[in-house]
């Protein structure tokens, strides 16, 4: 008696073929071919290979074919060899690759026409006389601010609208998160296929604001002009811009008038590009020599019914086993000689058998066992092999080349899995199962020692779950696991690496993919940031925000600065304390304004290094627009002593924000009434920094006030490079334009006496 032992094995057919069998009588062999399923256009890199697992024709059994004349015909590379597993035959085949154009995607940040949303804005300033009014914007030609000013329009005091005009705005154009559909939601193209120099922005209309003017893309930024603070509307239709305000510092003296504005509008726009796509072609027929079963054989398969799903989720409870088996009698027609069918099925390596039995005269048979429990004390992520042995018993032995029989057997096994993972609430059938498809993403070019993201996350399988991923990372330094991770390459893989996934699903079929990666050298980008108030004697601090691979990151000890005048400056000028090596950052002061240019260079763990400049502007320290309010004429005032109160008003601001930290209030007096204050000696009557308060003066005549006001640094500087002429003062004699000194004279009168005629 021969037995024919097999493991079984979840099916996961890739497709259903269409078979073609051609039998050829050669002596006591035939000839057998099964035509490959024509697939042609596939597109994505998943599709690099495909696994093909092929029904036998109608009559043959694996037990019947010759597997050394496995042969595959057809214009695709076979992948290792062709193999017989479970009745089935197995072969693995690289596609033939053919590259396609897609004119016309289009690109939405993330989601299906989710464009991407600007902000850009404008702030407009009112100066604190009330009646001027800076504006500041975008400047296309220098890619950069420019600020102007324009005078108030209405005749309002302060200015309740900025003058009409029309601004330009230019916050950076992103692309970020962009995801690229070919006509609809449902077909995604991965990044990776578009073609870089293809992608173009575009202005959505619709979505933007109705105040937009002129749109365009440039600089690497969205470039929009508007009209503030009015817009004609489609109806025809003034109506005002929207804006938000702020007010100036609340020790302005002029807290109240002085105001900025900003002005935004809504810009959407998104992207079209090209993309050049990888498709794969299959086709062909595998062929082999099977001799026809001519003696009794006993075949069979086992089906899981519960779980269902298998793998099941674990939901702490027992979970129910249920298994079919089936036996088929091949190449023996007389039903009648059938005494029984018996059927064994035990947990493996248990001595506690289940027995079922048919007695019917048929030449195949089938049983179900569902008395099989995998208990919750075992917790989750088991797996309980079963074993089931189906016999077939003759009434009267049979004849056979290999003597006479009395029984014929056979042996299979099953597996039921209990796991944390989440299952789908339908199993694929198990005679349709489809294989998953694996999608690899990973980038094109890394660094050495660069974090590299390998992600299998959108691998899917069309009718079950995937359950297991595994990459093959030659060359990298840490492995990955799951549906995606982190790696990265060392300085000794530059070089192109290949990266393959494979993917299993619950059925147990697999599907796989591969991608490449480049590794370059580590160089790091040097890159010069500068903070702080770009003005003449305040600290500025040069900030390196160089990047370097992580695994290779700067040595700040090889970090090297230099600064150096480009024009309005020397190099005298440039103050800073200690030497401008070995740190990431370094304060300057500058003595004067002019263009200065910074130097970096950077070095990393690895060896490489970089280098940047960068050249800014240093402004001038403006001095203080000193101004003040005194009154013309005054009398004296007999019940007050003869003493004459002048109420006396600081206007004074600094044009460039500084703090007013002190002021000094003097006057001189005509004492010989000639009309000439020259030969006068100034007198200070307040030096305790007030804006506002009441001269007393005692004698008749004219008086000649004068103000000297004197900045603090209102941002950081390094004081010891600082002088105290440094700080900007000036007076209301000599500022420029100095205030006419019919304003800032008071003449002092005695009151008239009051006269009453009597007769």
């Amino acid at each position: 008696m021969k037995k024919l032992f097999c493991s079984l094995l979840v099916l996961t057919i890739l497709t259903t073929p269409l078979i073609q069998i051609r039998l050829v009588e050669a002596a006591e062999s035939k000839t057998a071919t099964i035509s490959i399923p024509i697939n042609t256009g596939l597109i994505g890199e998943e599709y690099t290979a495909k696994l093909y697992i092929l029904d036998l024709p109608s009559g043959v059994t694996a037990a019947s074919i010759n597997s050394s004349t496995l042969k595959y015909t057809g214009s695709n590379t076979l992948v290792g060899g062709i193999t017989l597993e479970n009745g089935k035959i197995n072969l693995k085949l690289n596609g033939v690759s053919n590259p396609k154009i897609i004119n016309n995607l289009t690109g939405f940040r993330a989601s299906w026409k989710e464009y991407y949303i600007a902000n850009p804005s404008n702030s407009i300033w009112r100066y604190s006389d009330g009646r001027r009014w800076q504006i500041n914007e975008y400047n296309e030609a220098t890619d950069g601010m420019k600020t102007y000013d324009k005078p108030a329009e209405d005749y309002s005091n302060p200015s309740s609208q900025p003058p009409r005009t029309v601004v330009s705005a230019a916050p950076f154009q992103s692309i970020d998160y962009v995801k690229w559909y070919n006509g609809s939601q449902y077909n995604v193209i991965d990044l990776k296929y578009i073609i870089g120099n293809t992608i173009t922005p575009h202005f959505d209309y619709v979505n933007s604001s109705t105040t937009l003017k002129e749109t365009k893309f440039k600089n690497n930024r969205i470039i929009v002009n508007y009209a503030i603070p009015y817009f004609v509307n489609s109806a025809g239709e003034t109506v005002e811009q929207k804006y938000s305000y702020q007010d100036a510092d609340a020790s302005h003296p002029l807290v109240g008038h002085a105001q900025g504005r900003k002005y935004e509008v809504r810009a959407a726009y998104y992207y079209t590009a090209d993309a050049k796509v990888p498709t794969y072609s299959y086709s062909g027929s595998v062929s082999f020599n099977y001799t026809p079963i001519t003696e009794p054989t006993l075949d069979g398969g086992v089906s899981i019914l519960k779980p269902s799903p298998n793998p099941a989720k674990f939901e702490g409870k027992d979970t129910e086993v249920s298994l079919r088996v089936k036996g088929d009698l091949l190449a023996y027609d007389n039903s009648s000689n059938i005494e029984e069918w018996i059927f064994y099925a035990k947990e493996t390596g248990s001595n506690d058998v289940k027995i079922k039995k048919d007695y019917g005269k048929v030449l195949n048979s089938t049983q179900t066992f569902d008395n099989f429990v995998i208990p919750k004390s075992r917790g989750s992520n088991v797996k309980q092999e079963y074993t089931l042995t189906v016999t077939v018993r003759f009434t009267k032995p049979i004849v056979s080349s290999g003597g006479t029989i009395s029984s014929l057997s056979k042996t299979m096994k099953a597996t039921v899995e209990v796991s944390d993972s989440p299952i789908p609430a339908t199993p694929p059938p198990a005679n349709n199962n489809k294989p998953p498809k694996a999608v690899l993403d990973v980038p094109e070019e890394v660094m050495a020692g660069e974090e590299t993201l390998i992600y299998g996350k959108d691998s899917y399988d069309p009718d079950g779950t995937i359950v297991d991923y595994k990459y093959n990372t030659p060359g990298a330094v840490e492995p990955v696991s799951g549906p995606f991770g982190w790696t990265w390459y060392p300085l000794s893989a530059l070089g192109q690496h290949s990266v393959r996934l494979t993917v299993t699903d619950n059925g147990g079929l697999t599907g796989s993919t591969s991608a490449k990666i480049n590794v370059i050298q580590p160089i790091p980008k040097a890159v010069i940031d500068v903070k702080g108030t770009k003005k003449e004697n305040r600290k500025v601090t040069l900030l390196s925000k160089s990047r370097s691979p992580e695994h290779y990151p700067i040595d700040e000890t090889k970090t090297q600065w230099t600064i150096s005048p480009v024009s309005g400056g020397t190099a005298a000028d440039i103050k800073y304390l200690g030497n401008l090596s070995g740190m990431n950052s370094k304060e300057v002061l500058f003595k004067k304004p002019g263009t200065y240019k910074a130097t970096l260079t950077v070095t990393n763990t690895a060896g490489f290094g970089d280098s940047t400049s960068m050249i800014f502007q240093i402004v001038a320290d403006e001095p203080p627009v000193v101004y003040i309010s005194v009154p013309n004429k005054i009398y004296r005032d007999p019940n007050q002593g003869n003493i004459a109160s002048a109420a006396l008003t600081d206007m004074s601001f600094s044009p460039d924000y500084d703090f007013l930290d002190r002021r000094i209030w003097e006057y001189r007096y005509d004492s010989n009434n000639d009309g000439n204050f020259a030969d006068e000696a100034w007198v200070i009557f307040s030096n305790e920094n007030k804006t506002a308060f009441n001269l007393q003066l005692s004698s008749v005549g004219r008086y000649e006030v004068r103000l000297t006001v004197t900045e603090e640094f209102d941002q950081p500087t390094i004081e010891e490079f600082i002088t105290p002429a440094d700080r900007k003062s000036r007076d209301s004699y000599s500022s420029s334009p100095p205030q006419p000194i019919a304003e800032r004279v008071i003449e002092v009168y005695n009151r008239a006496p009051a006269v009453d005629w009597s007769w």
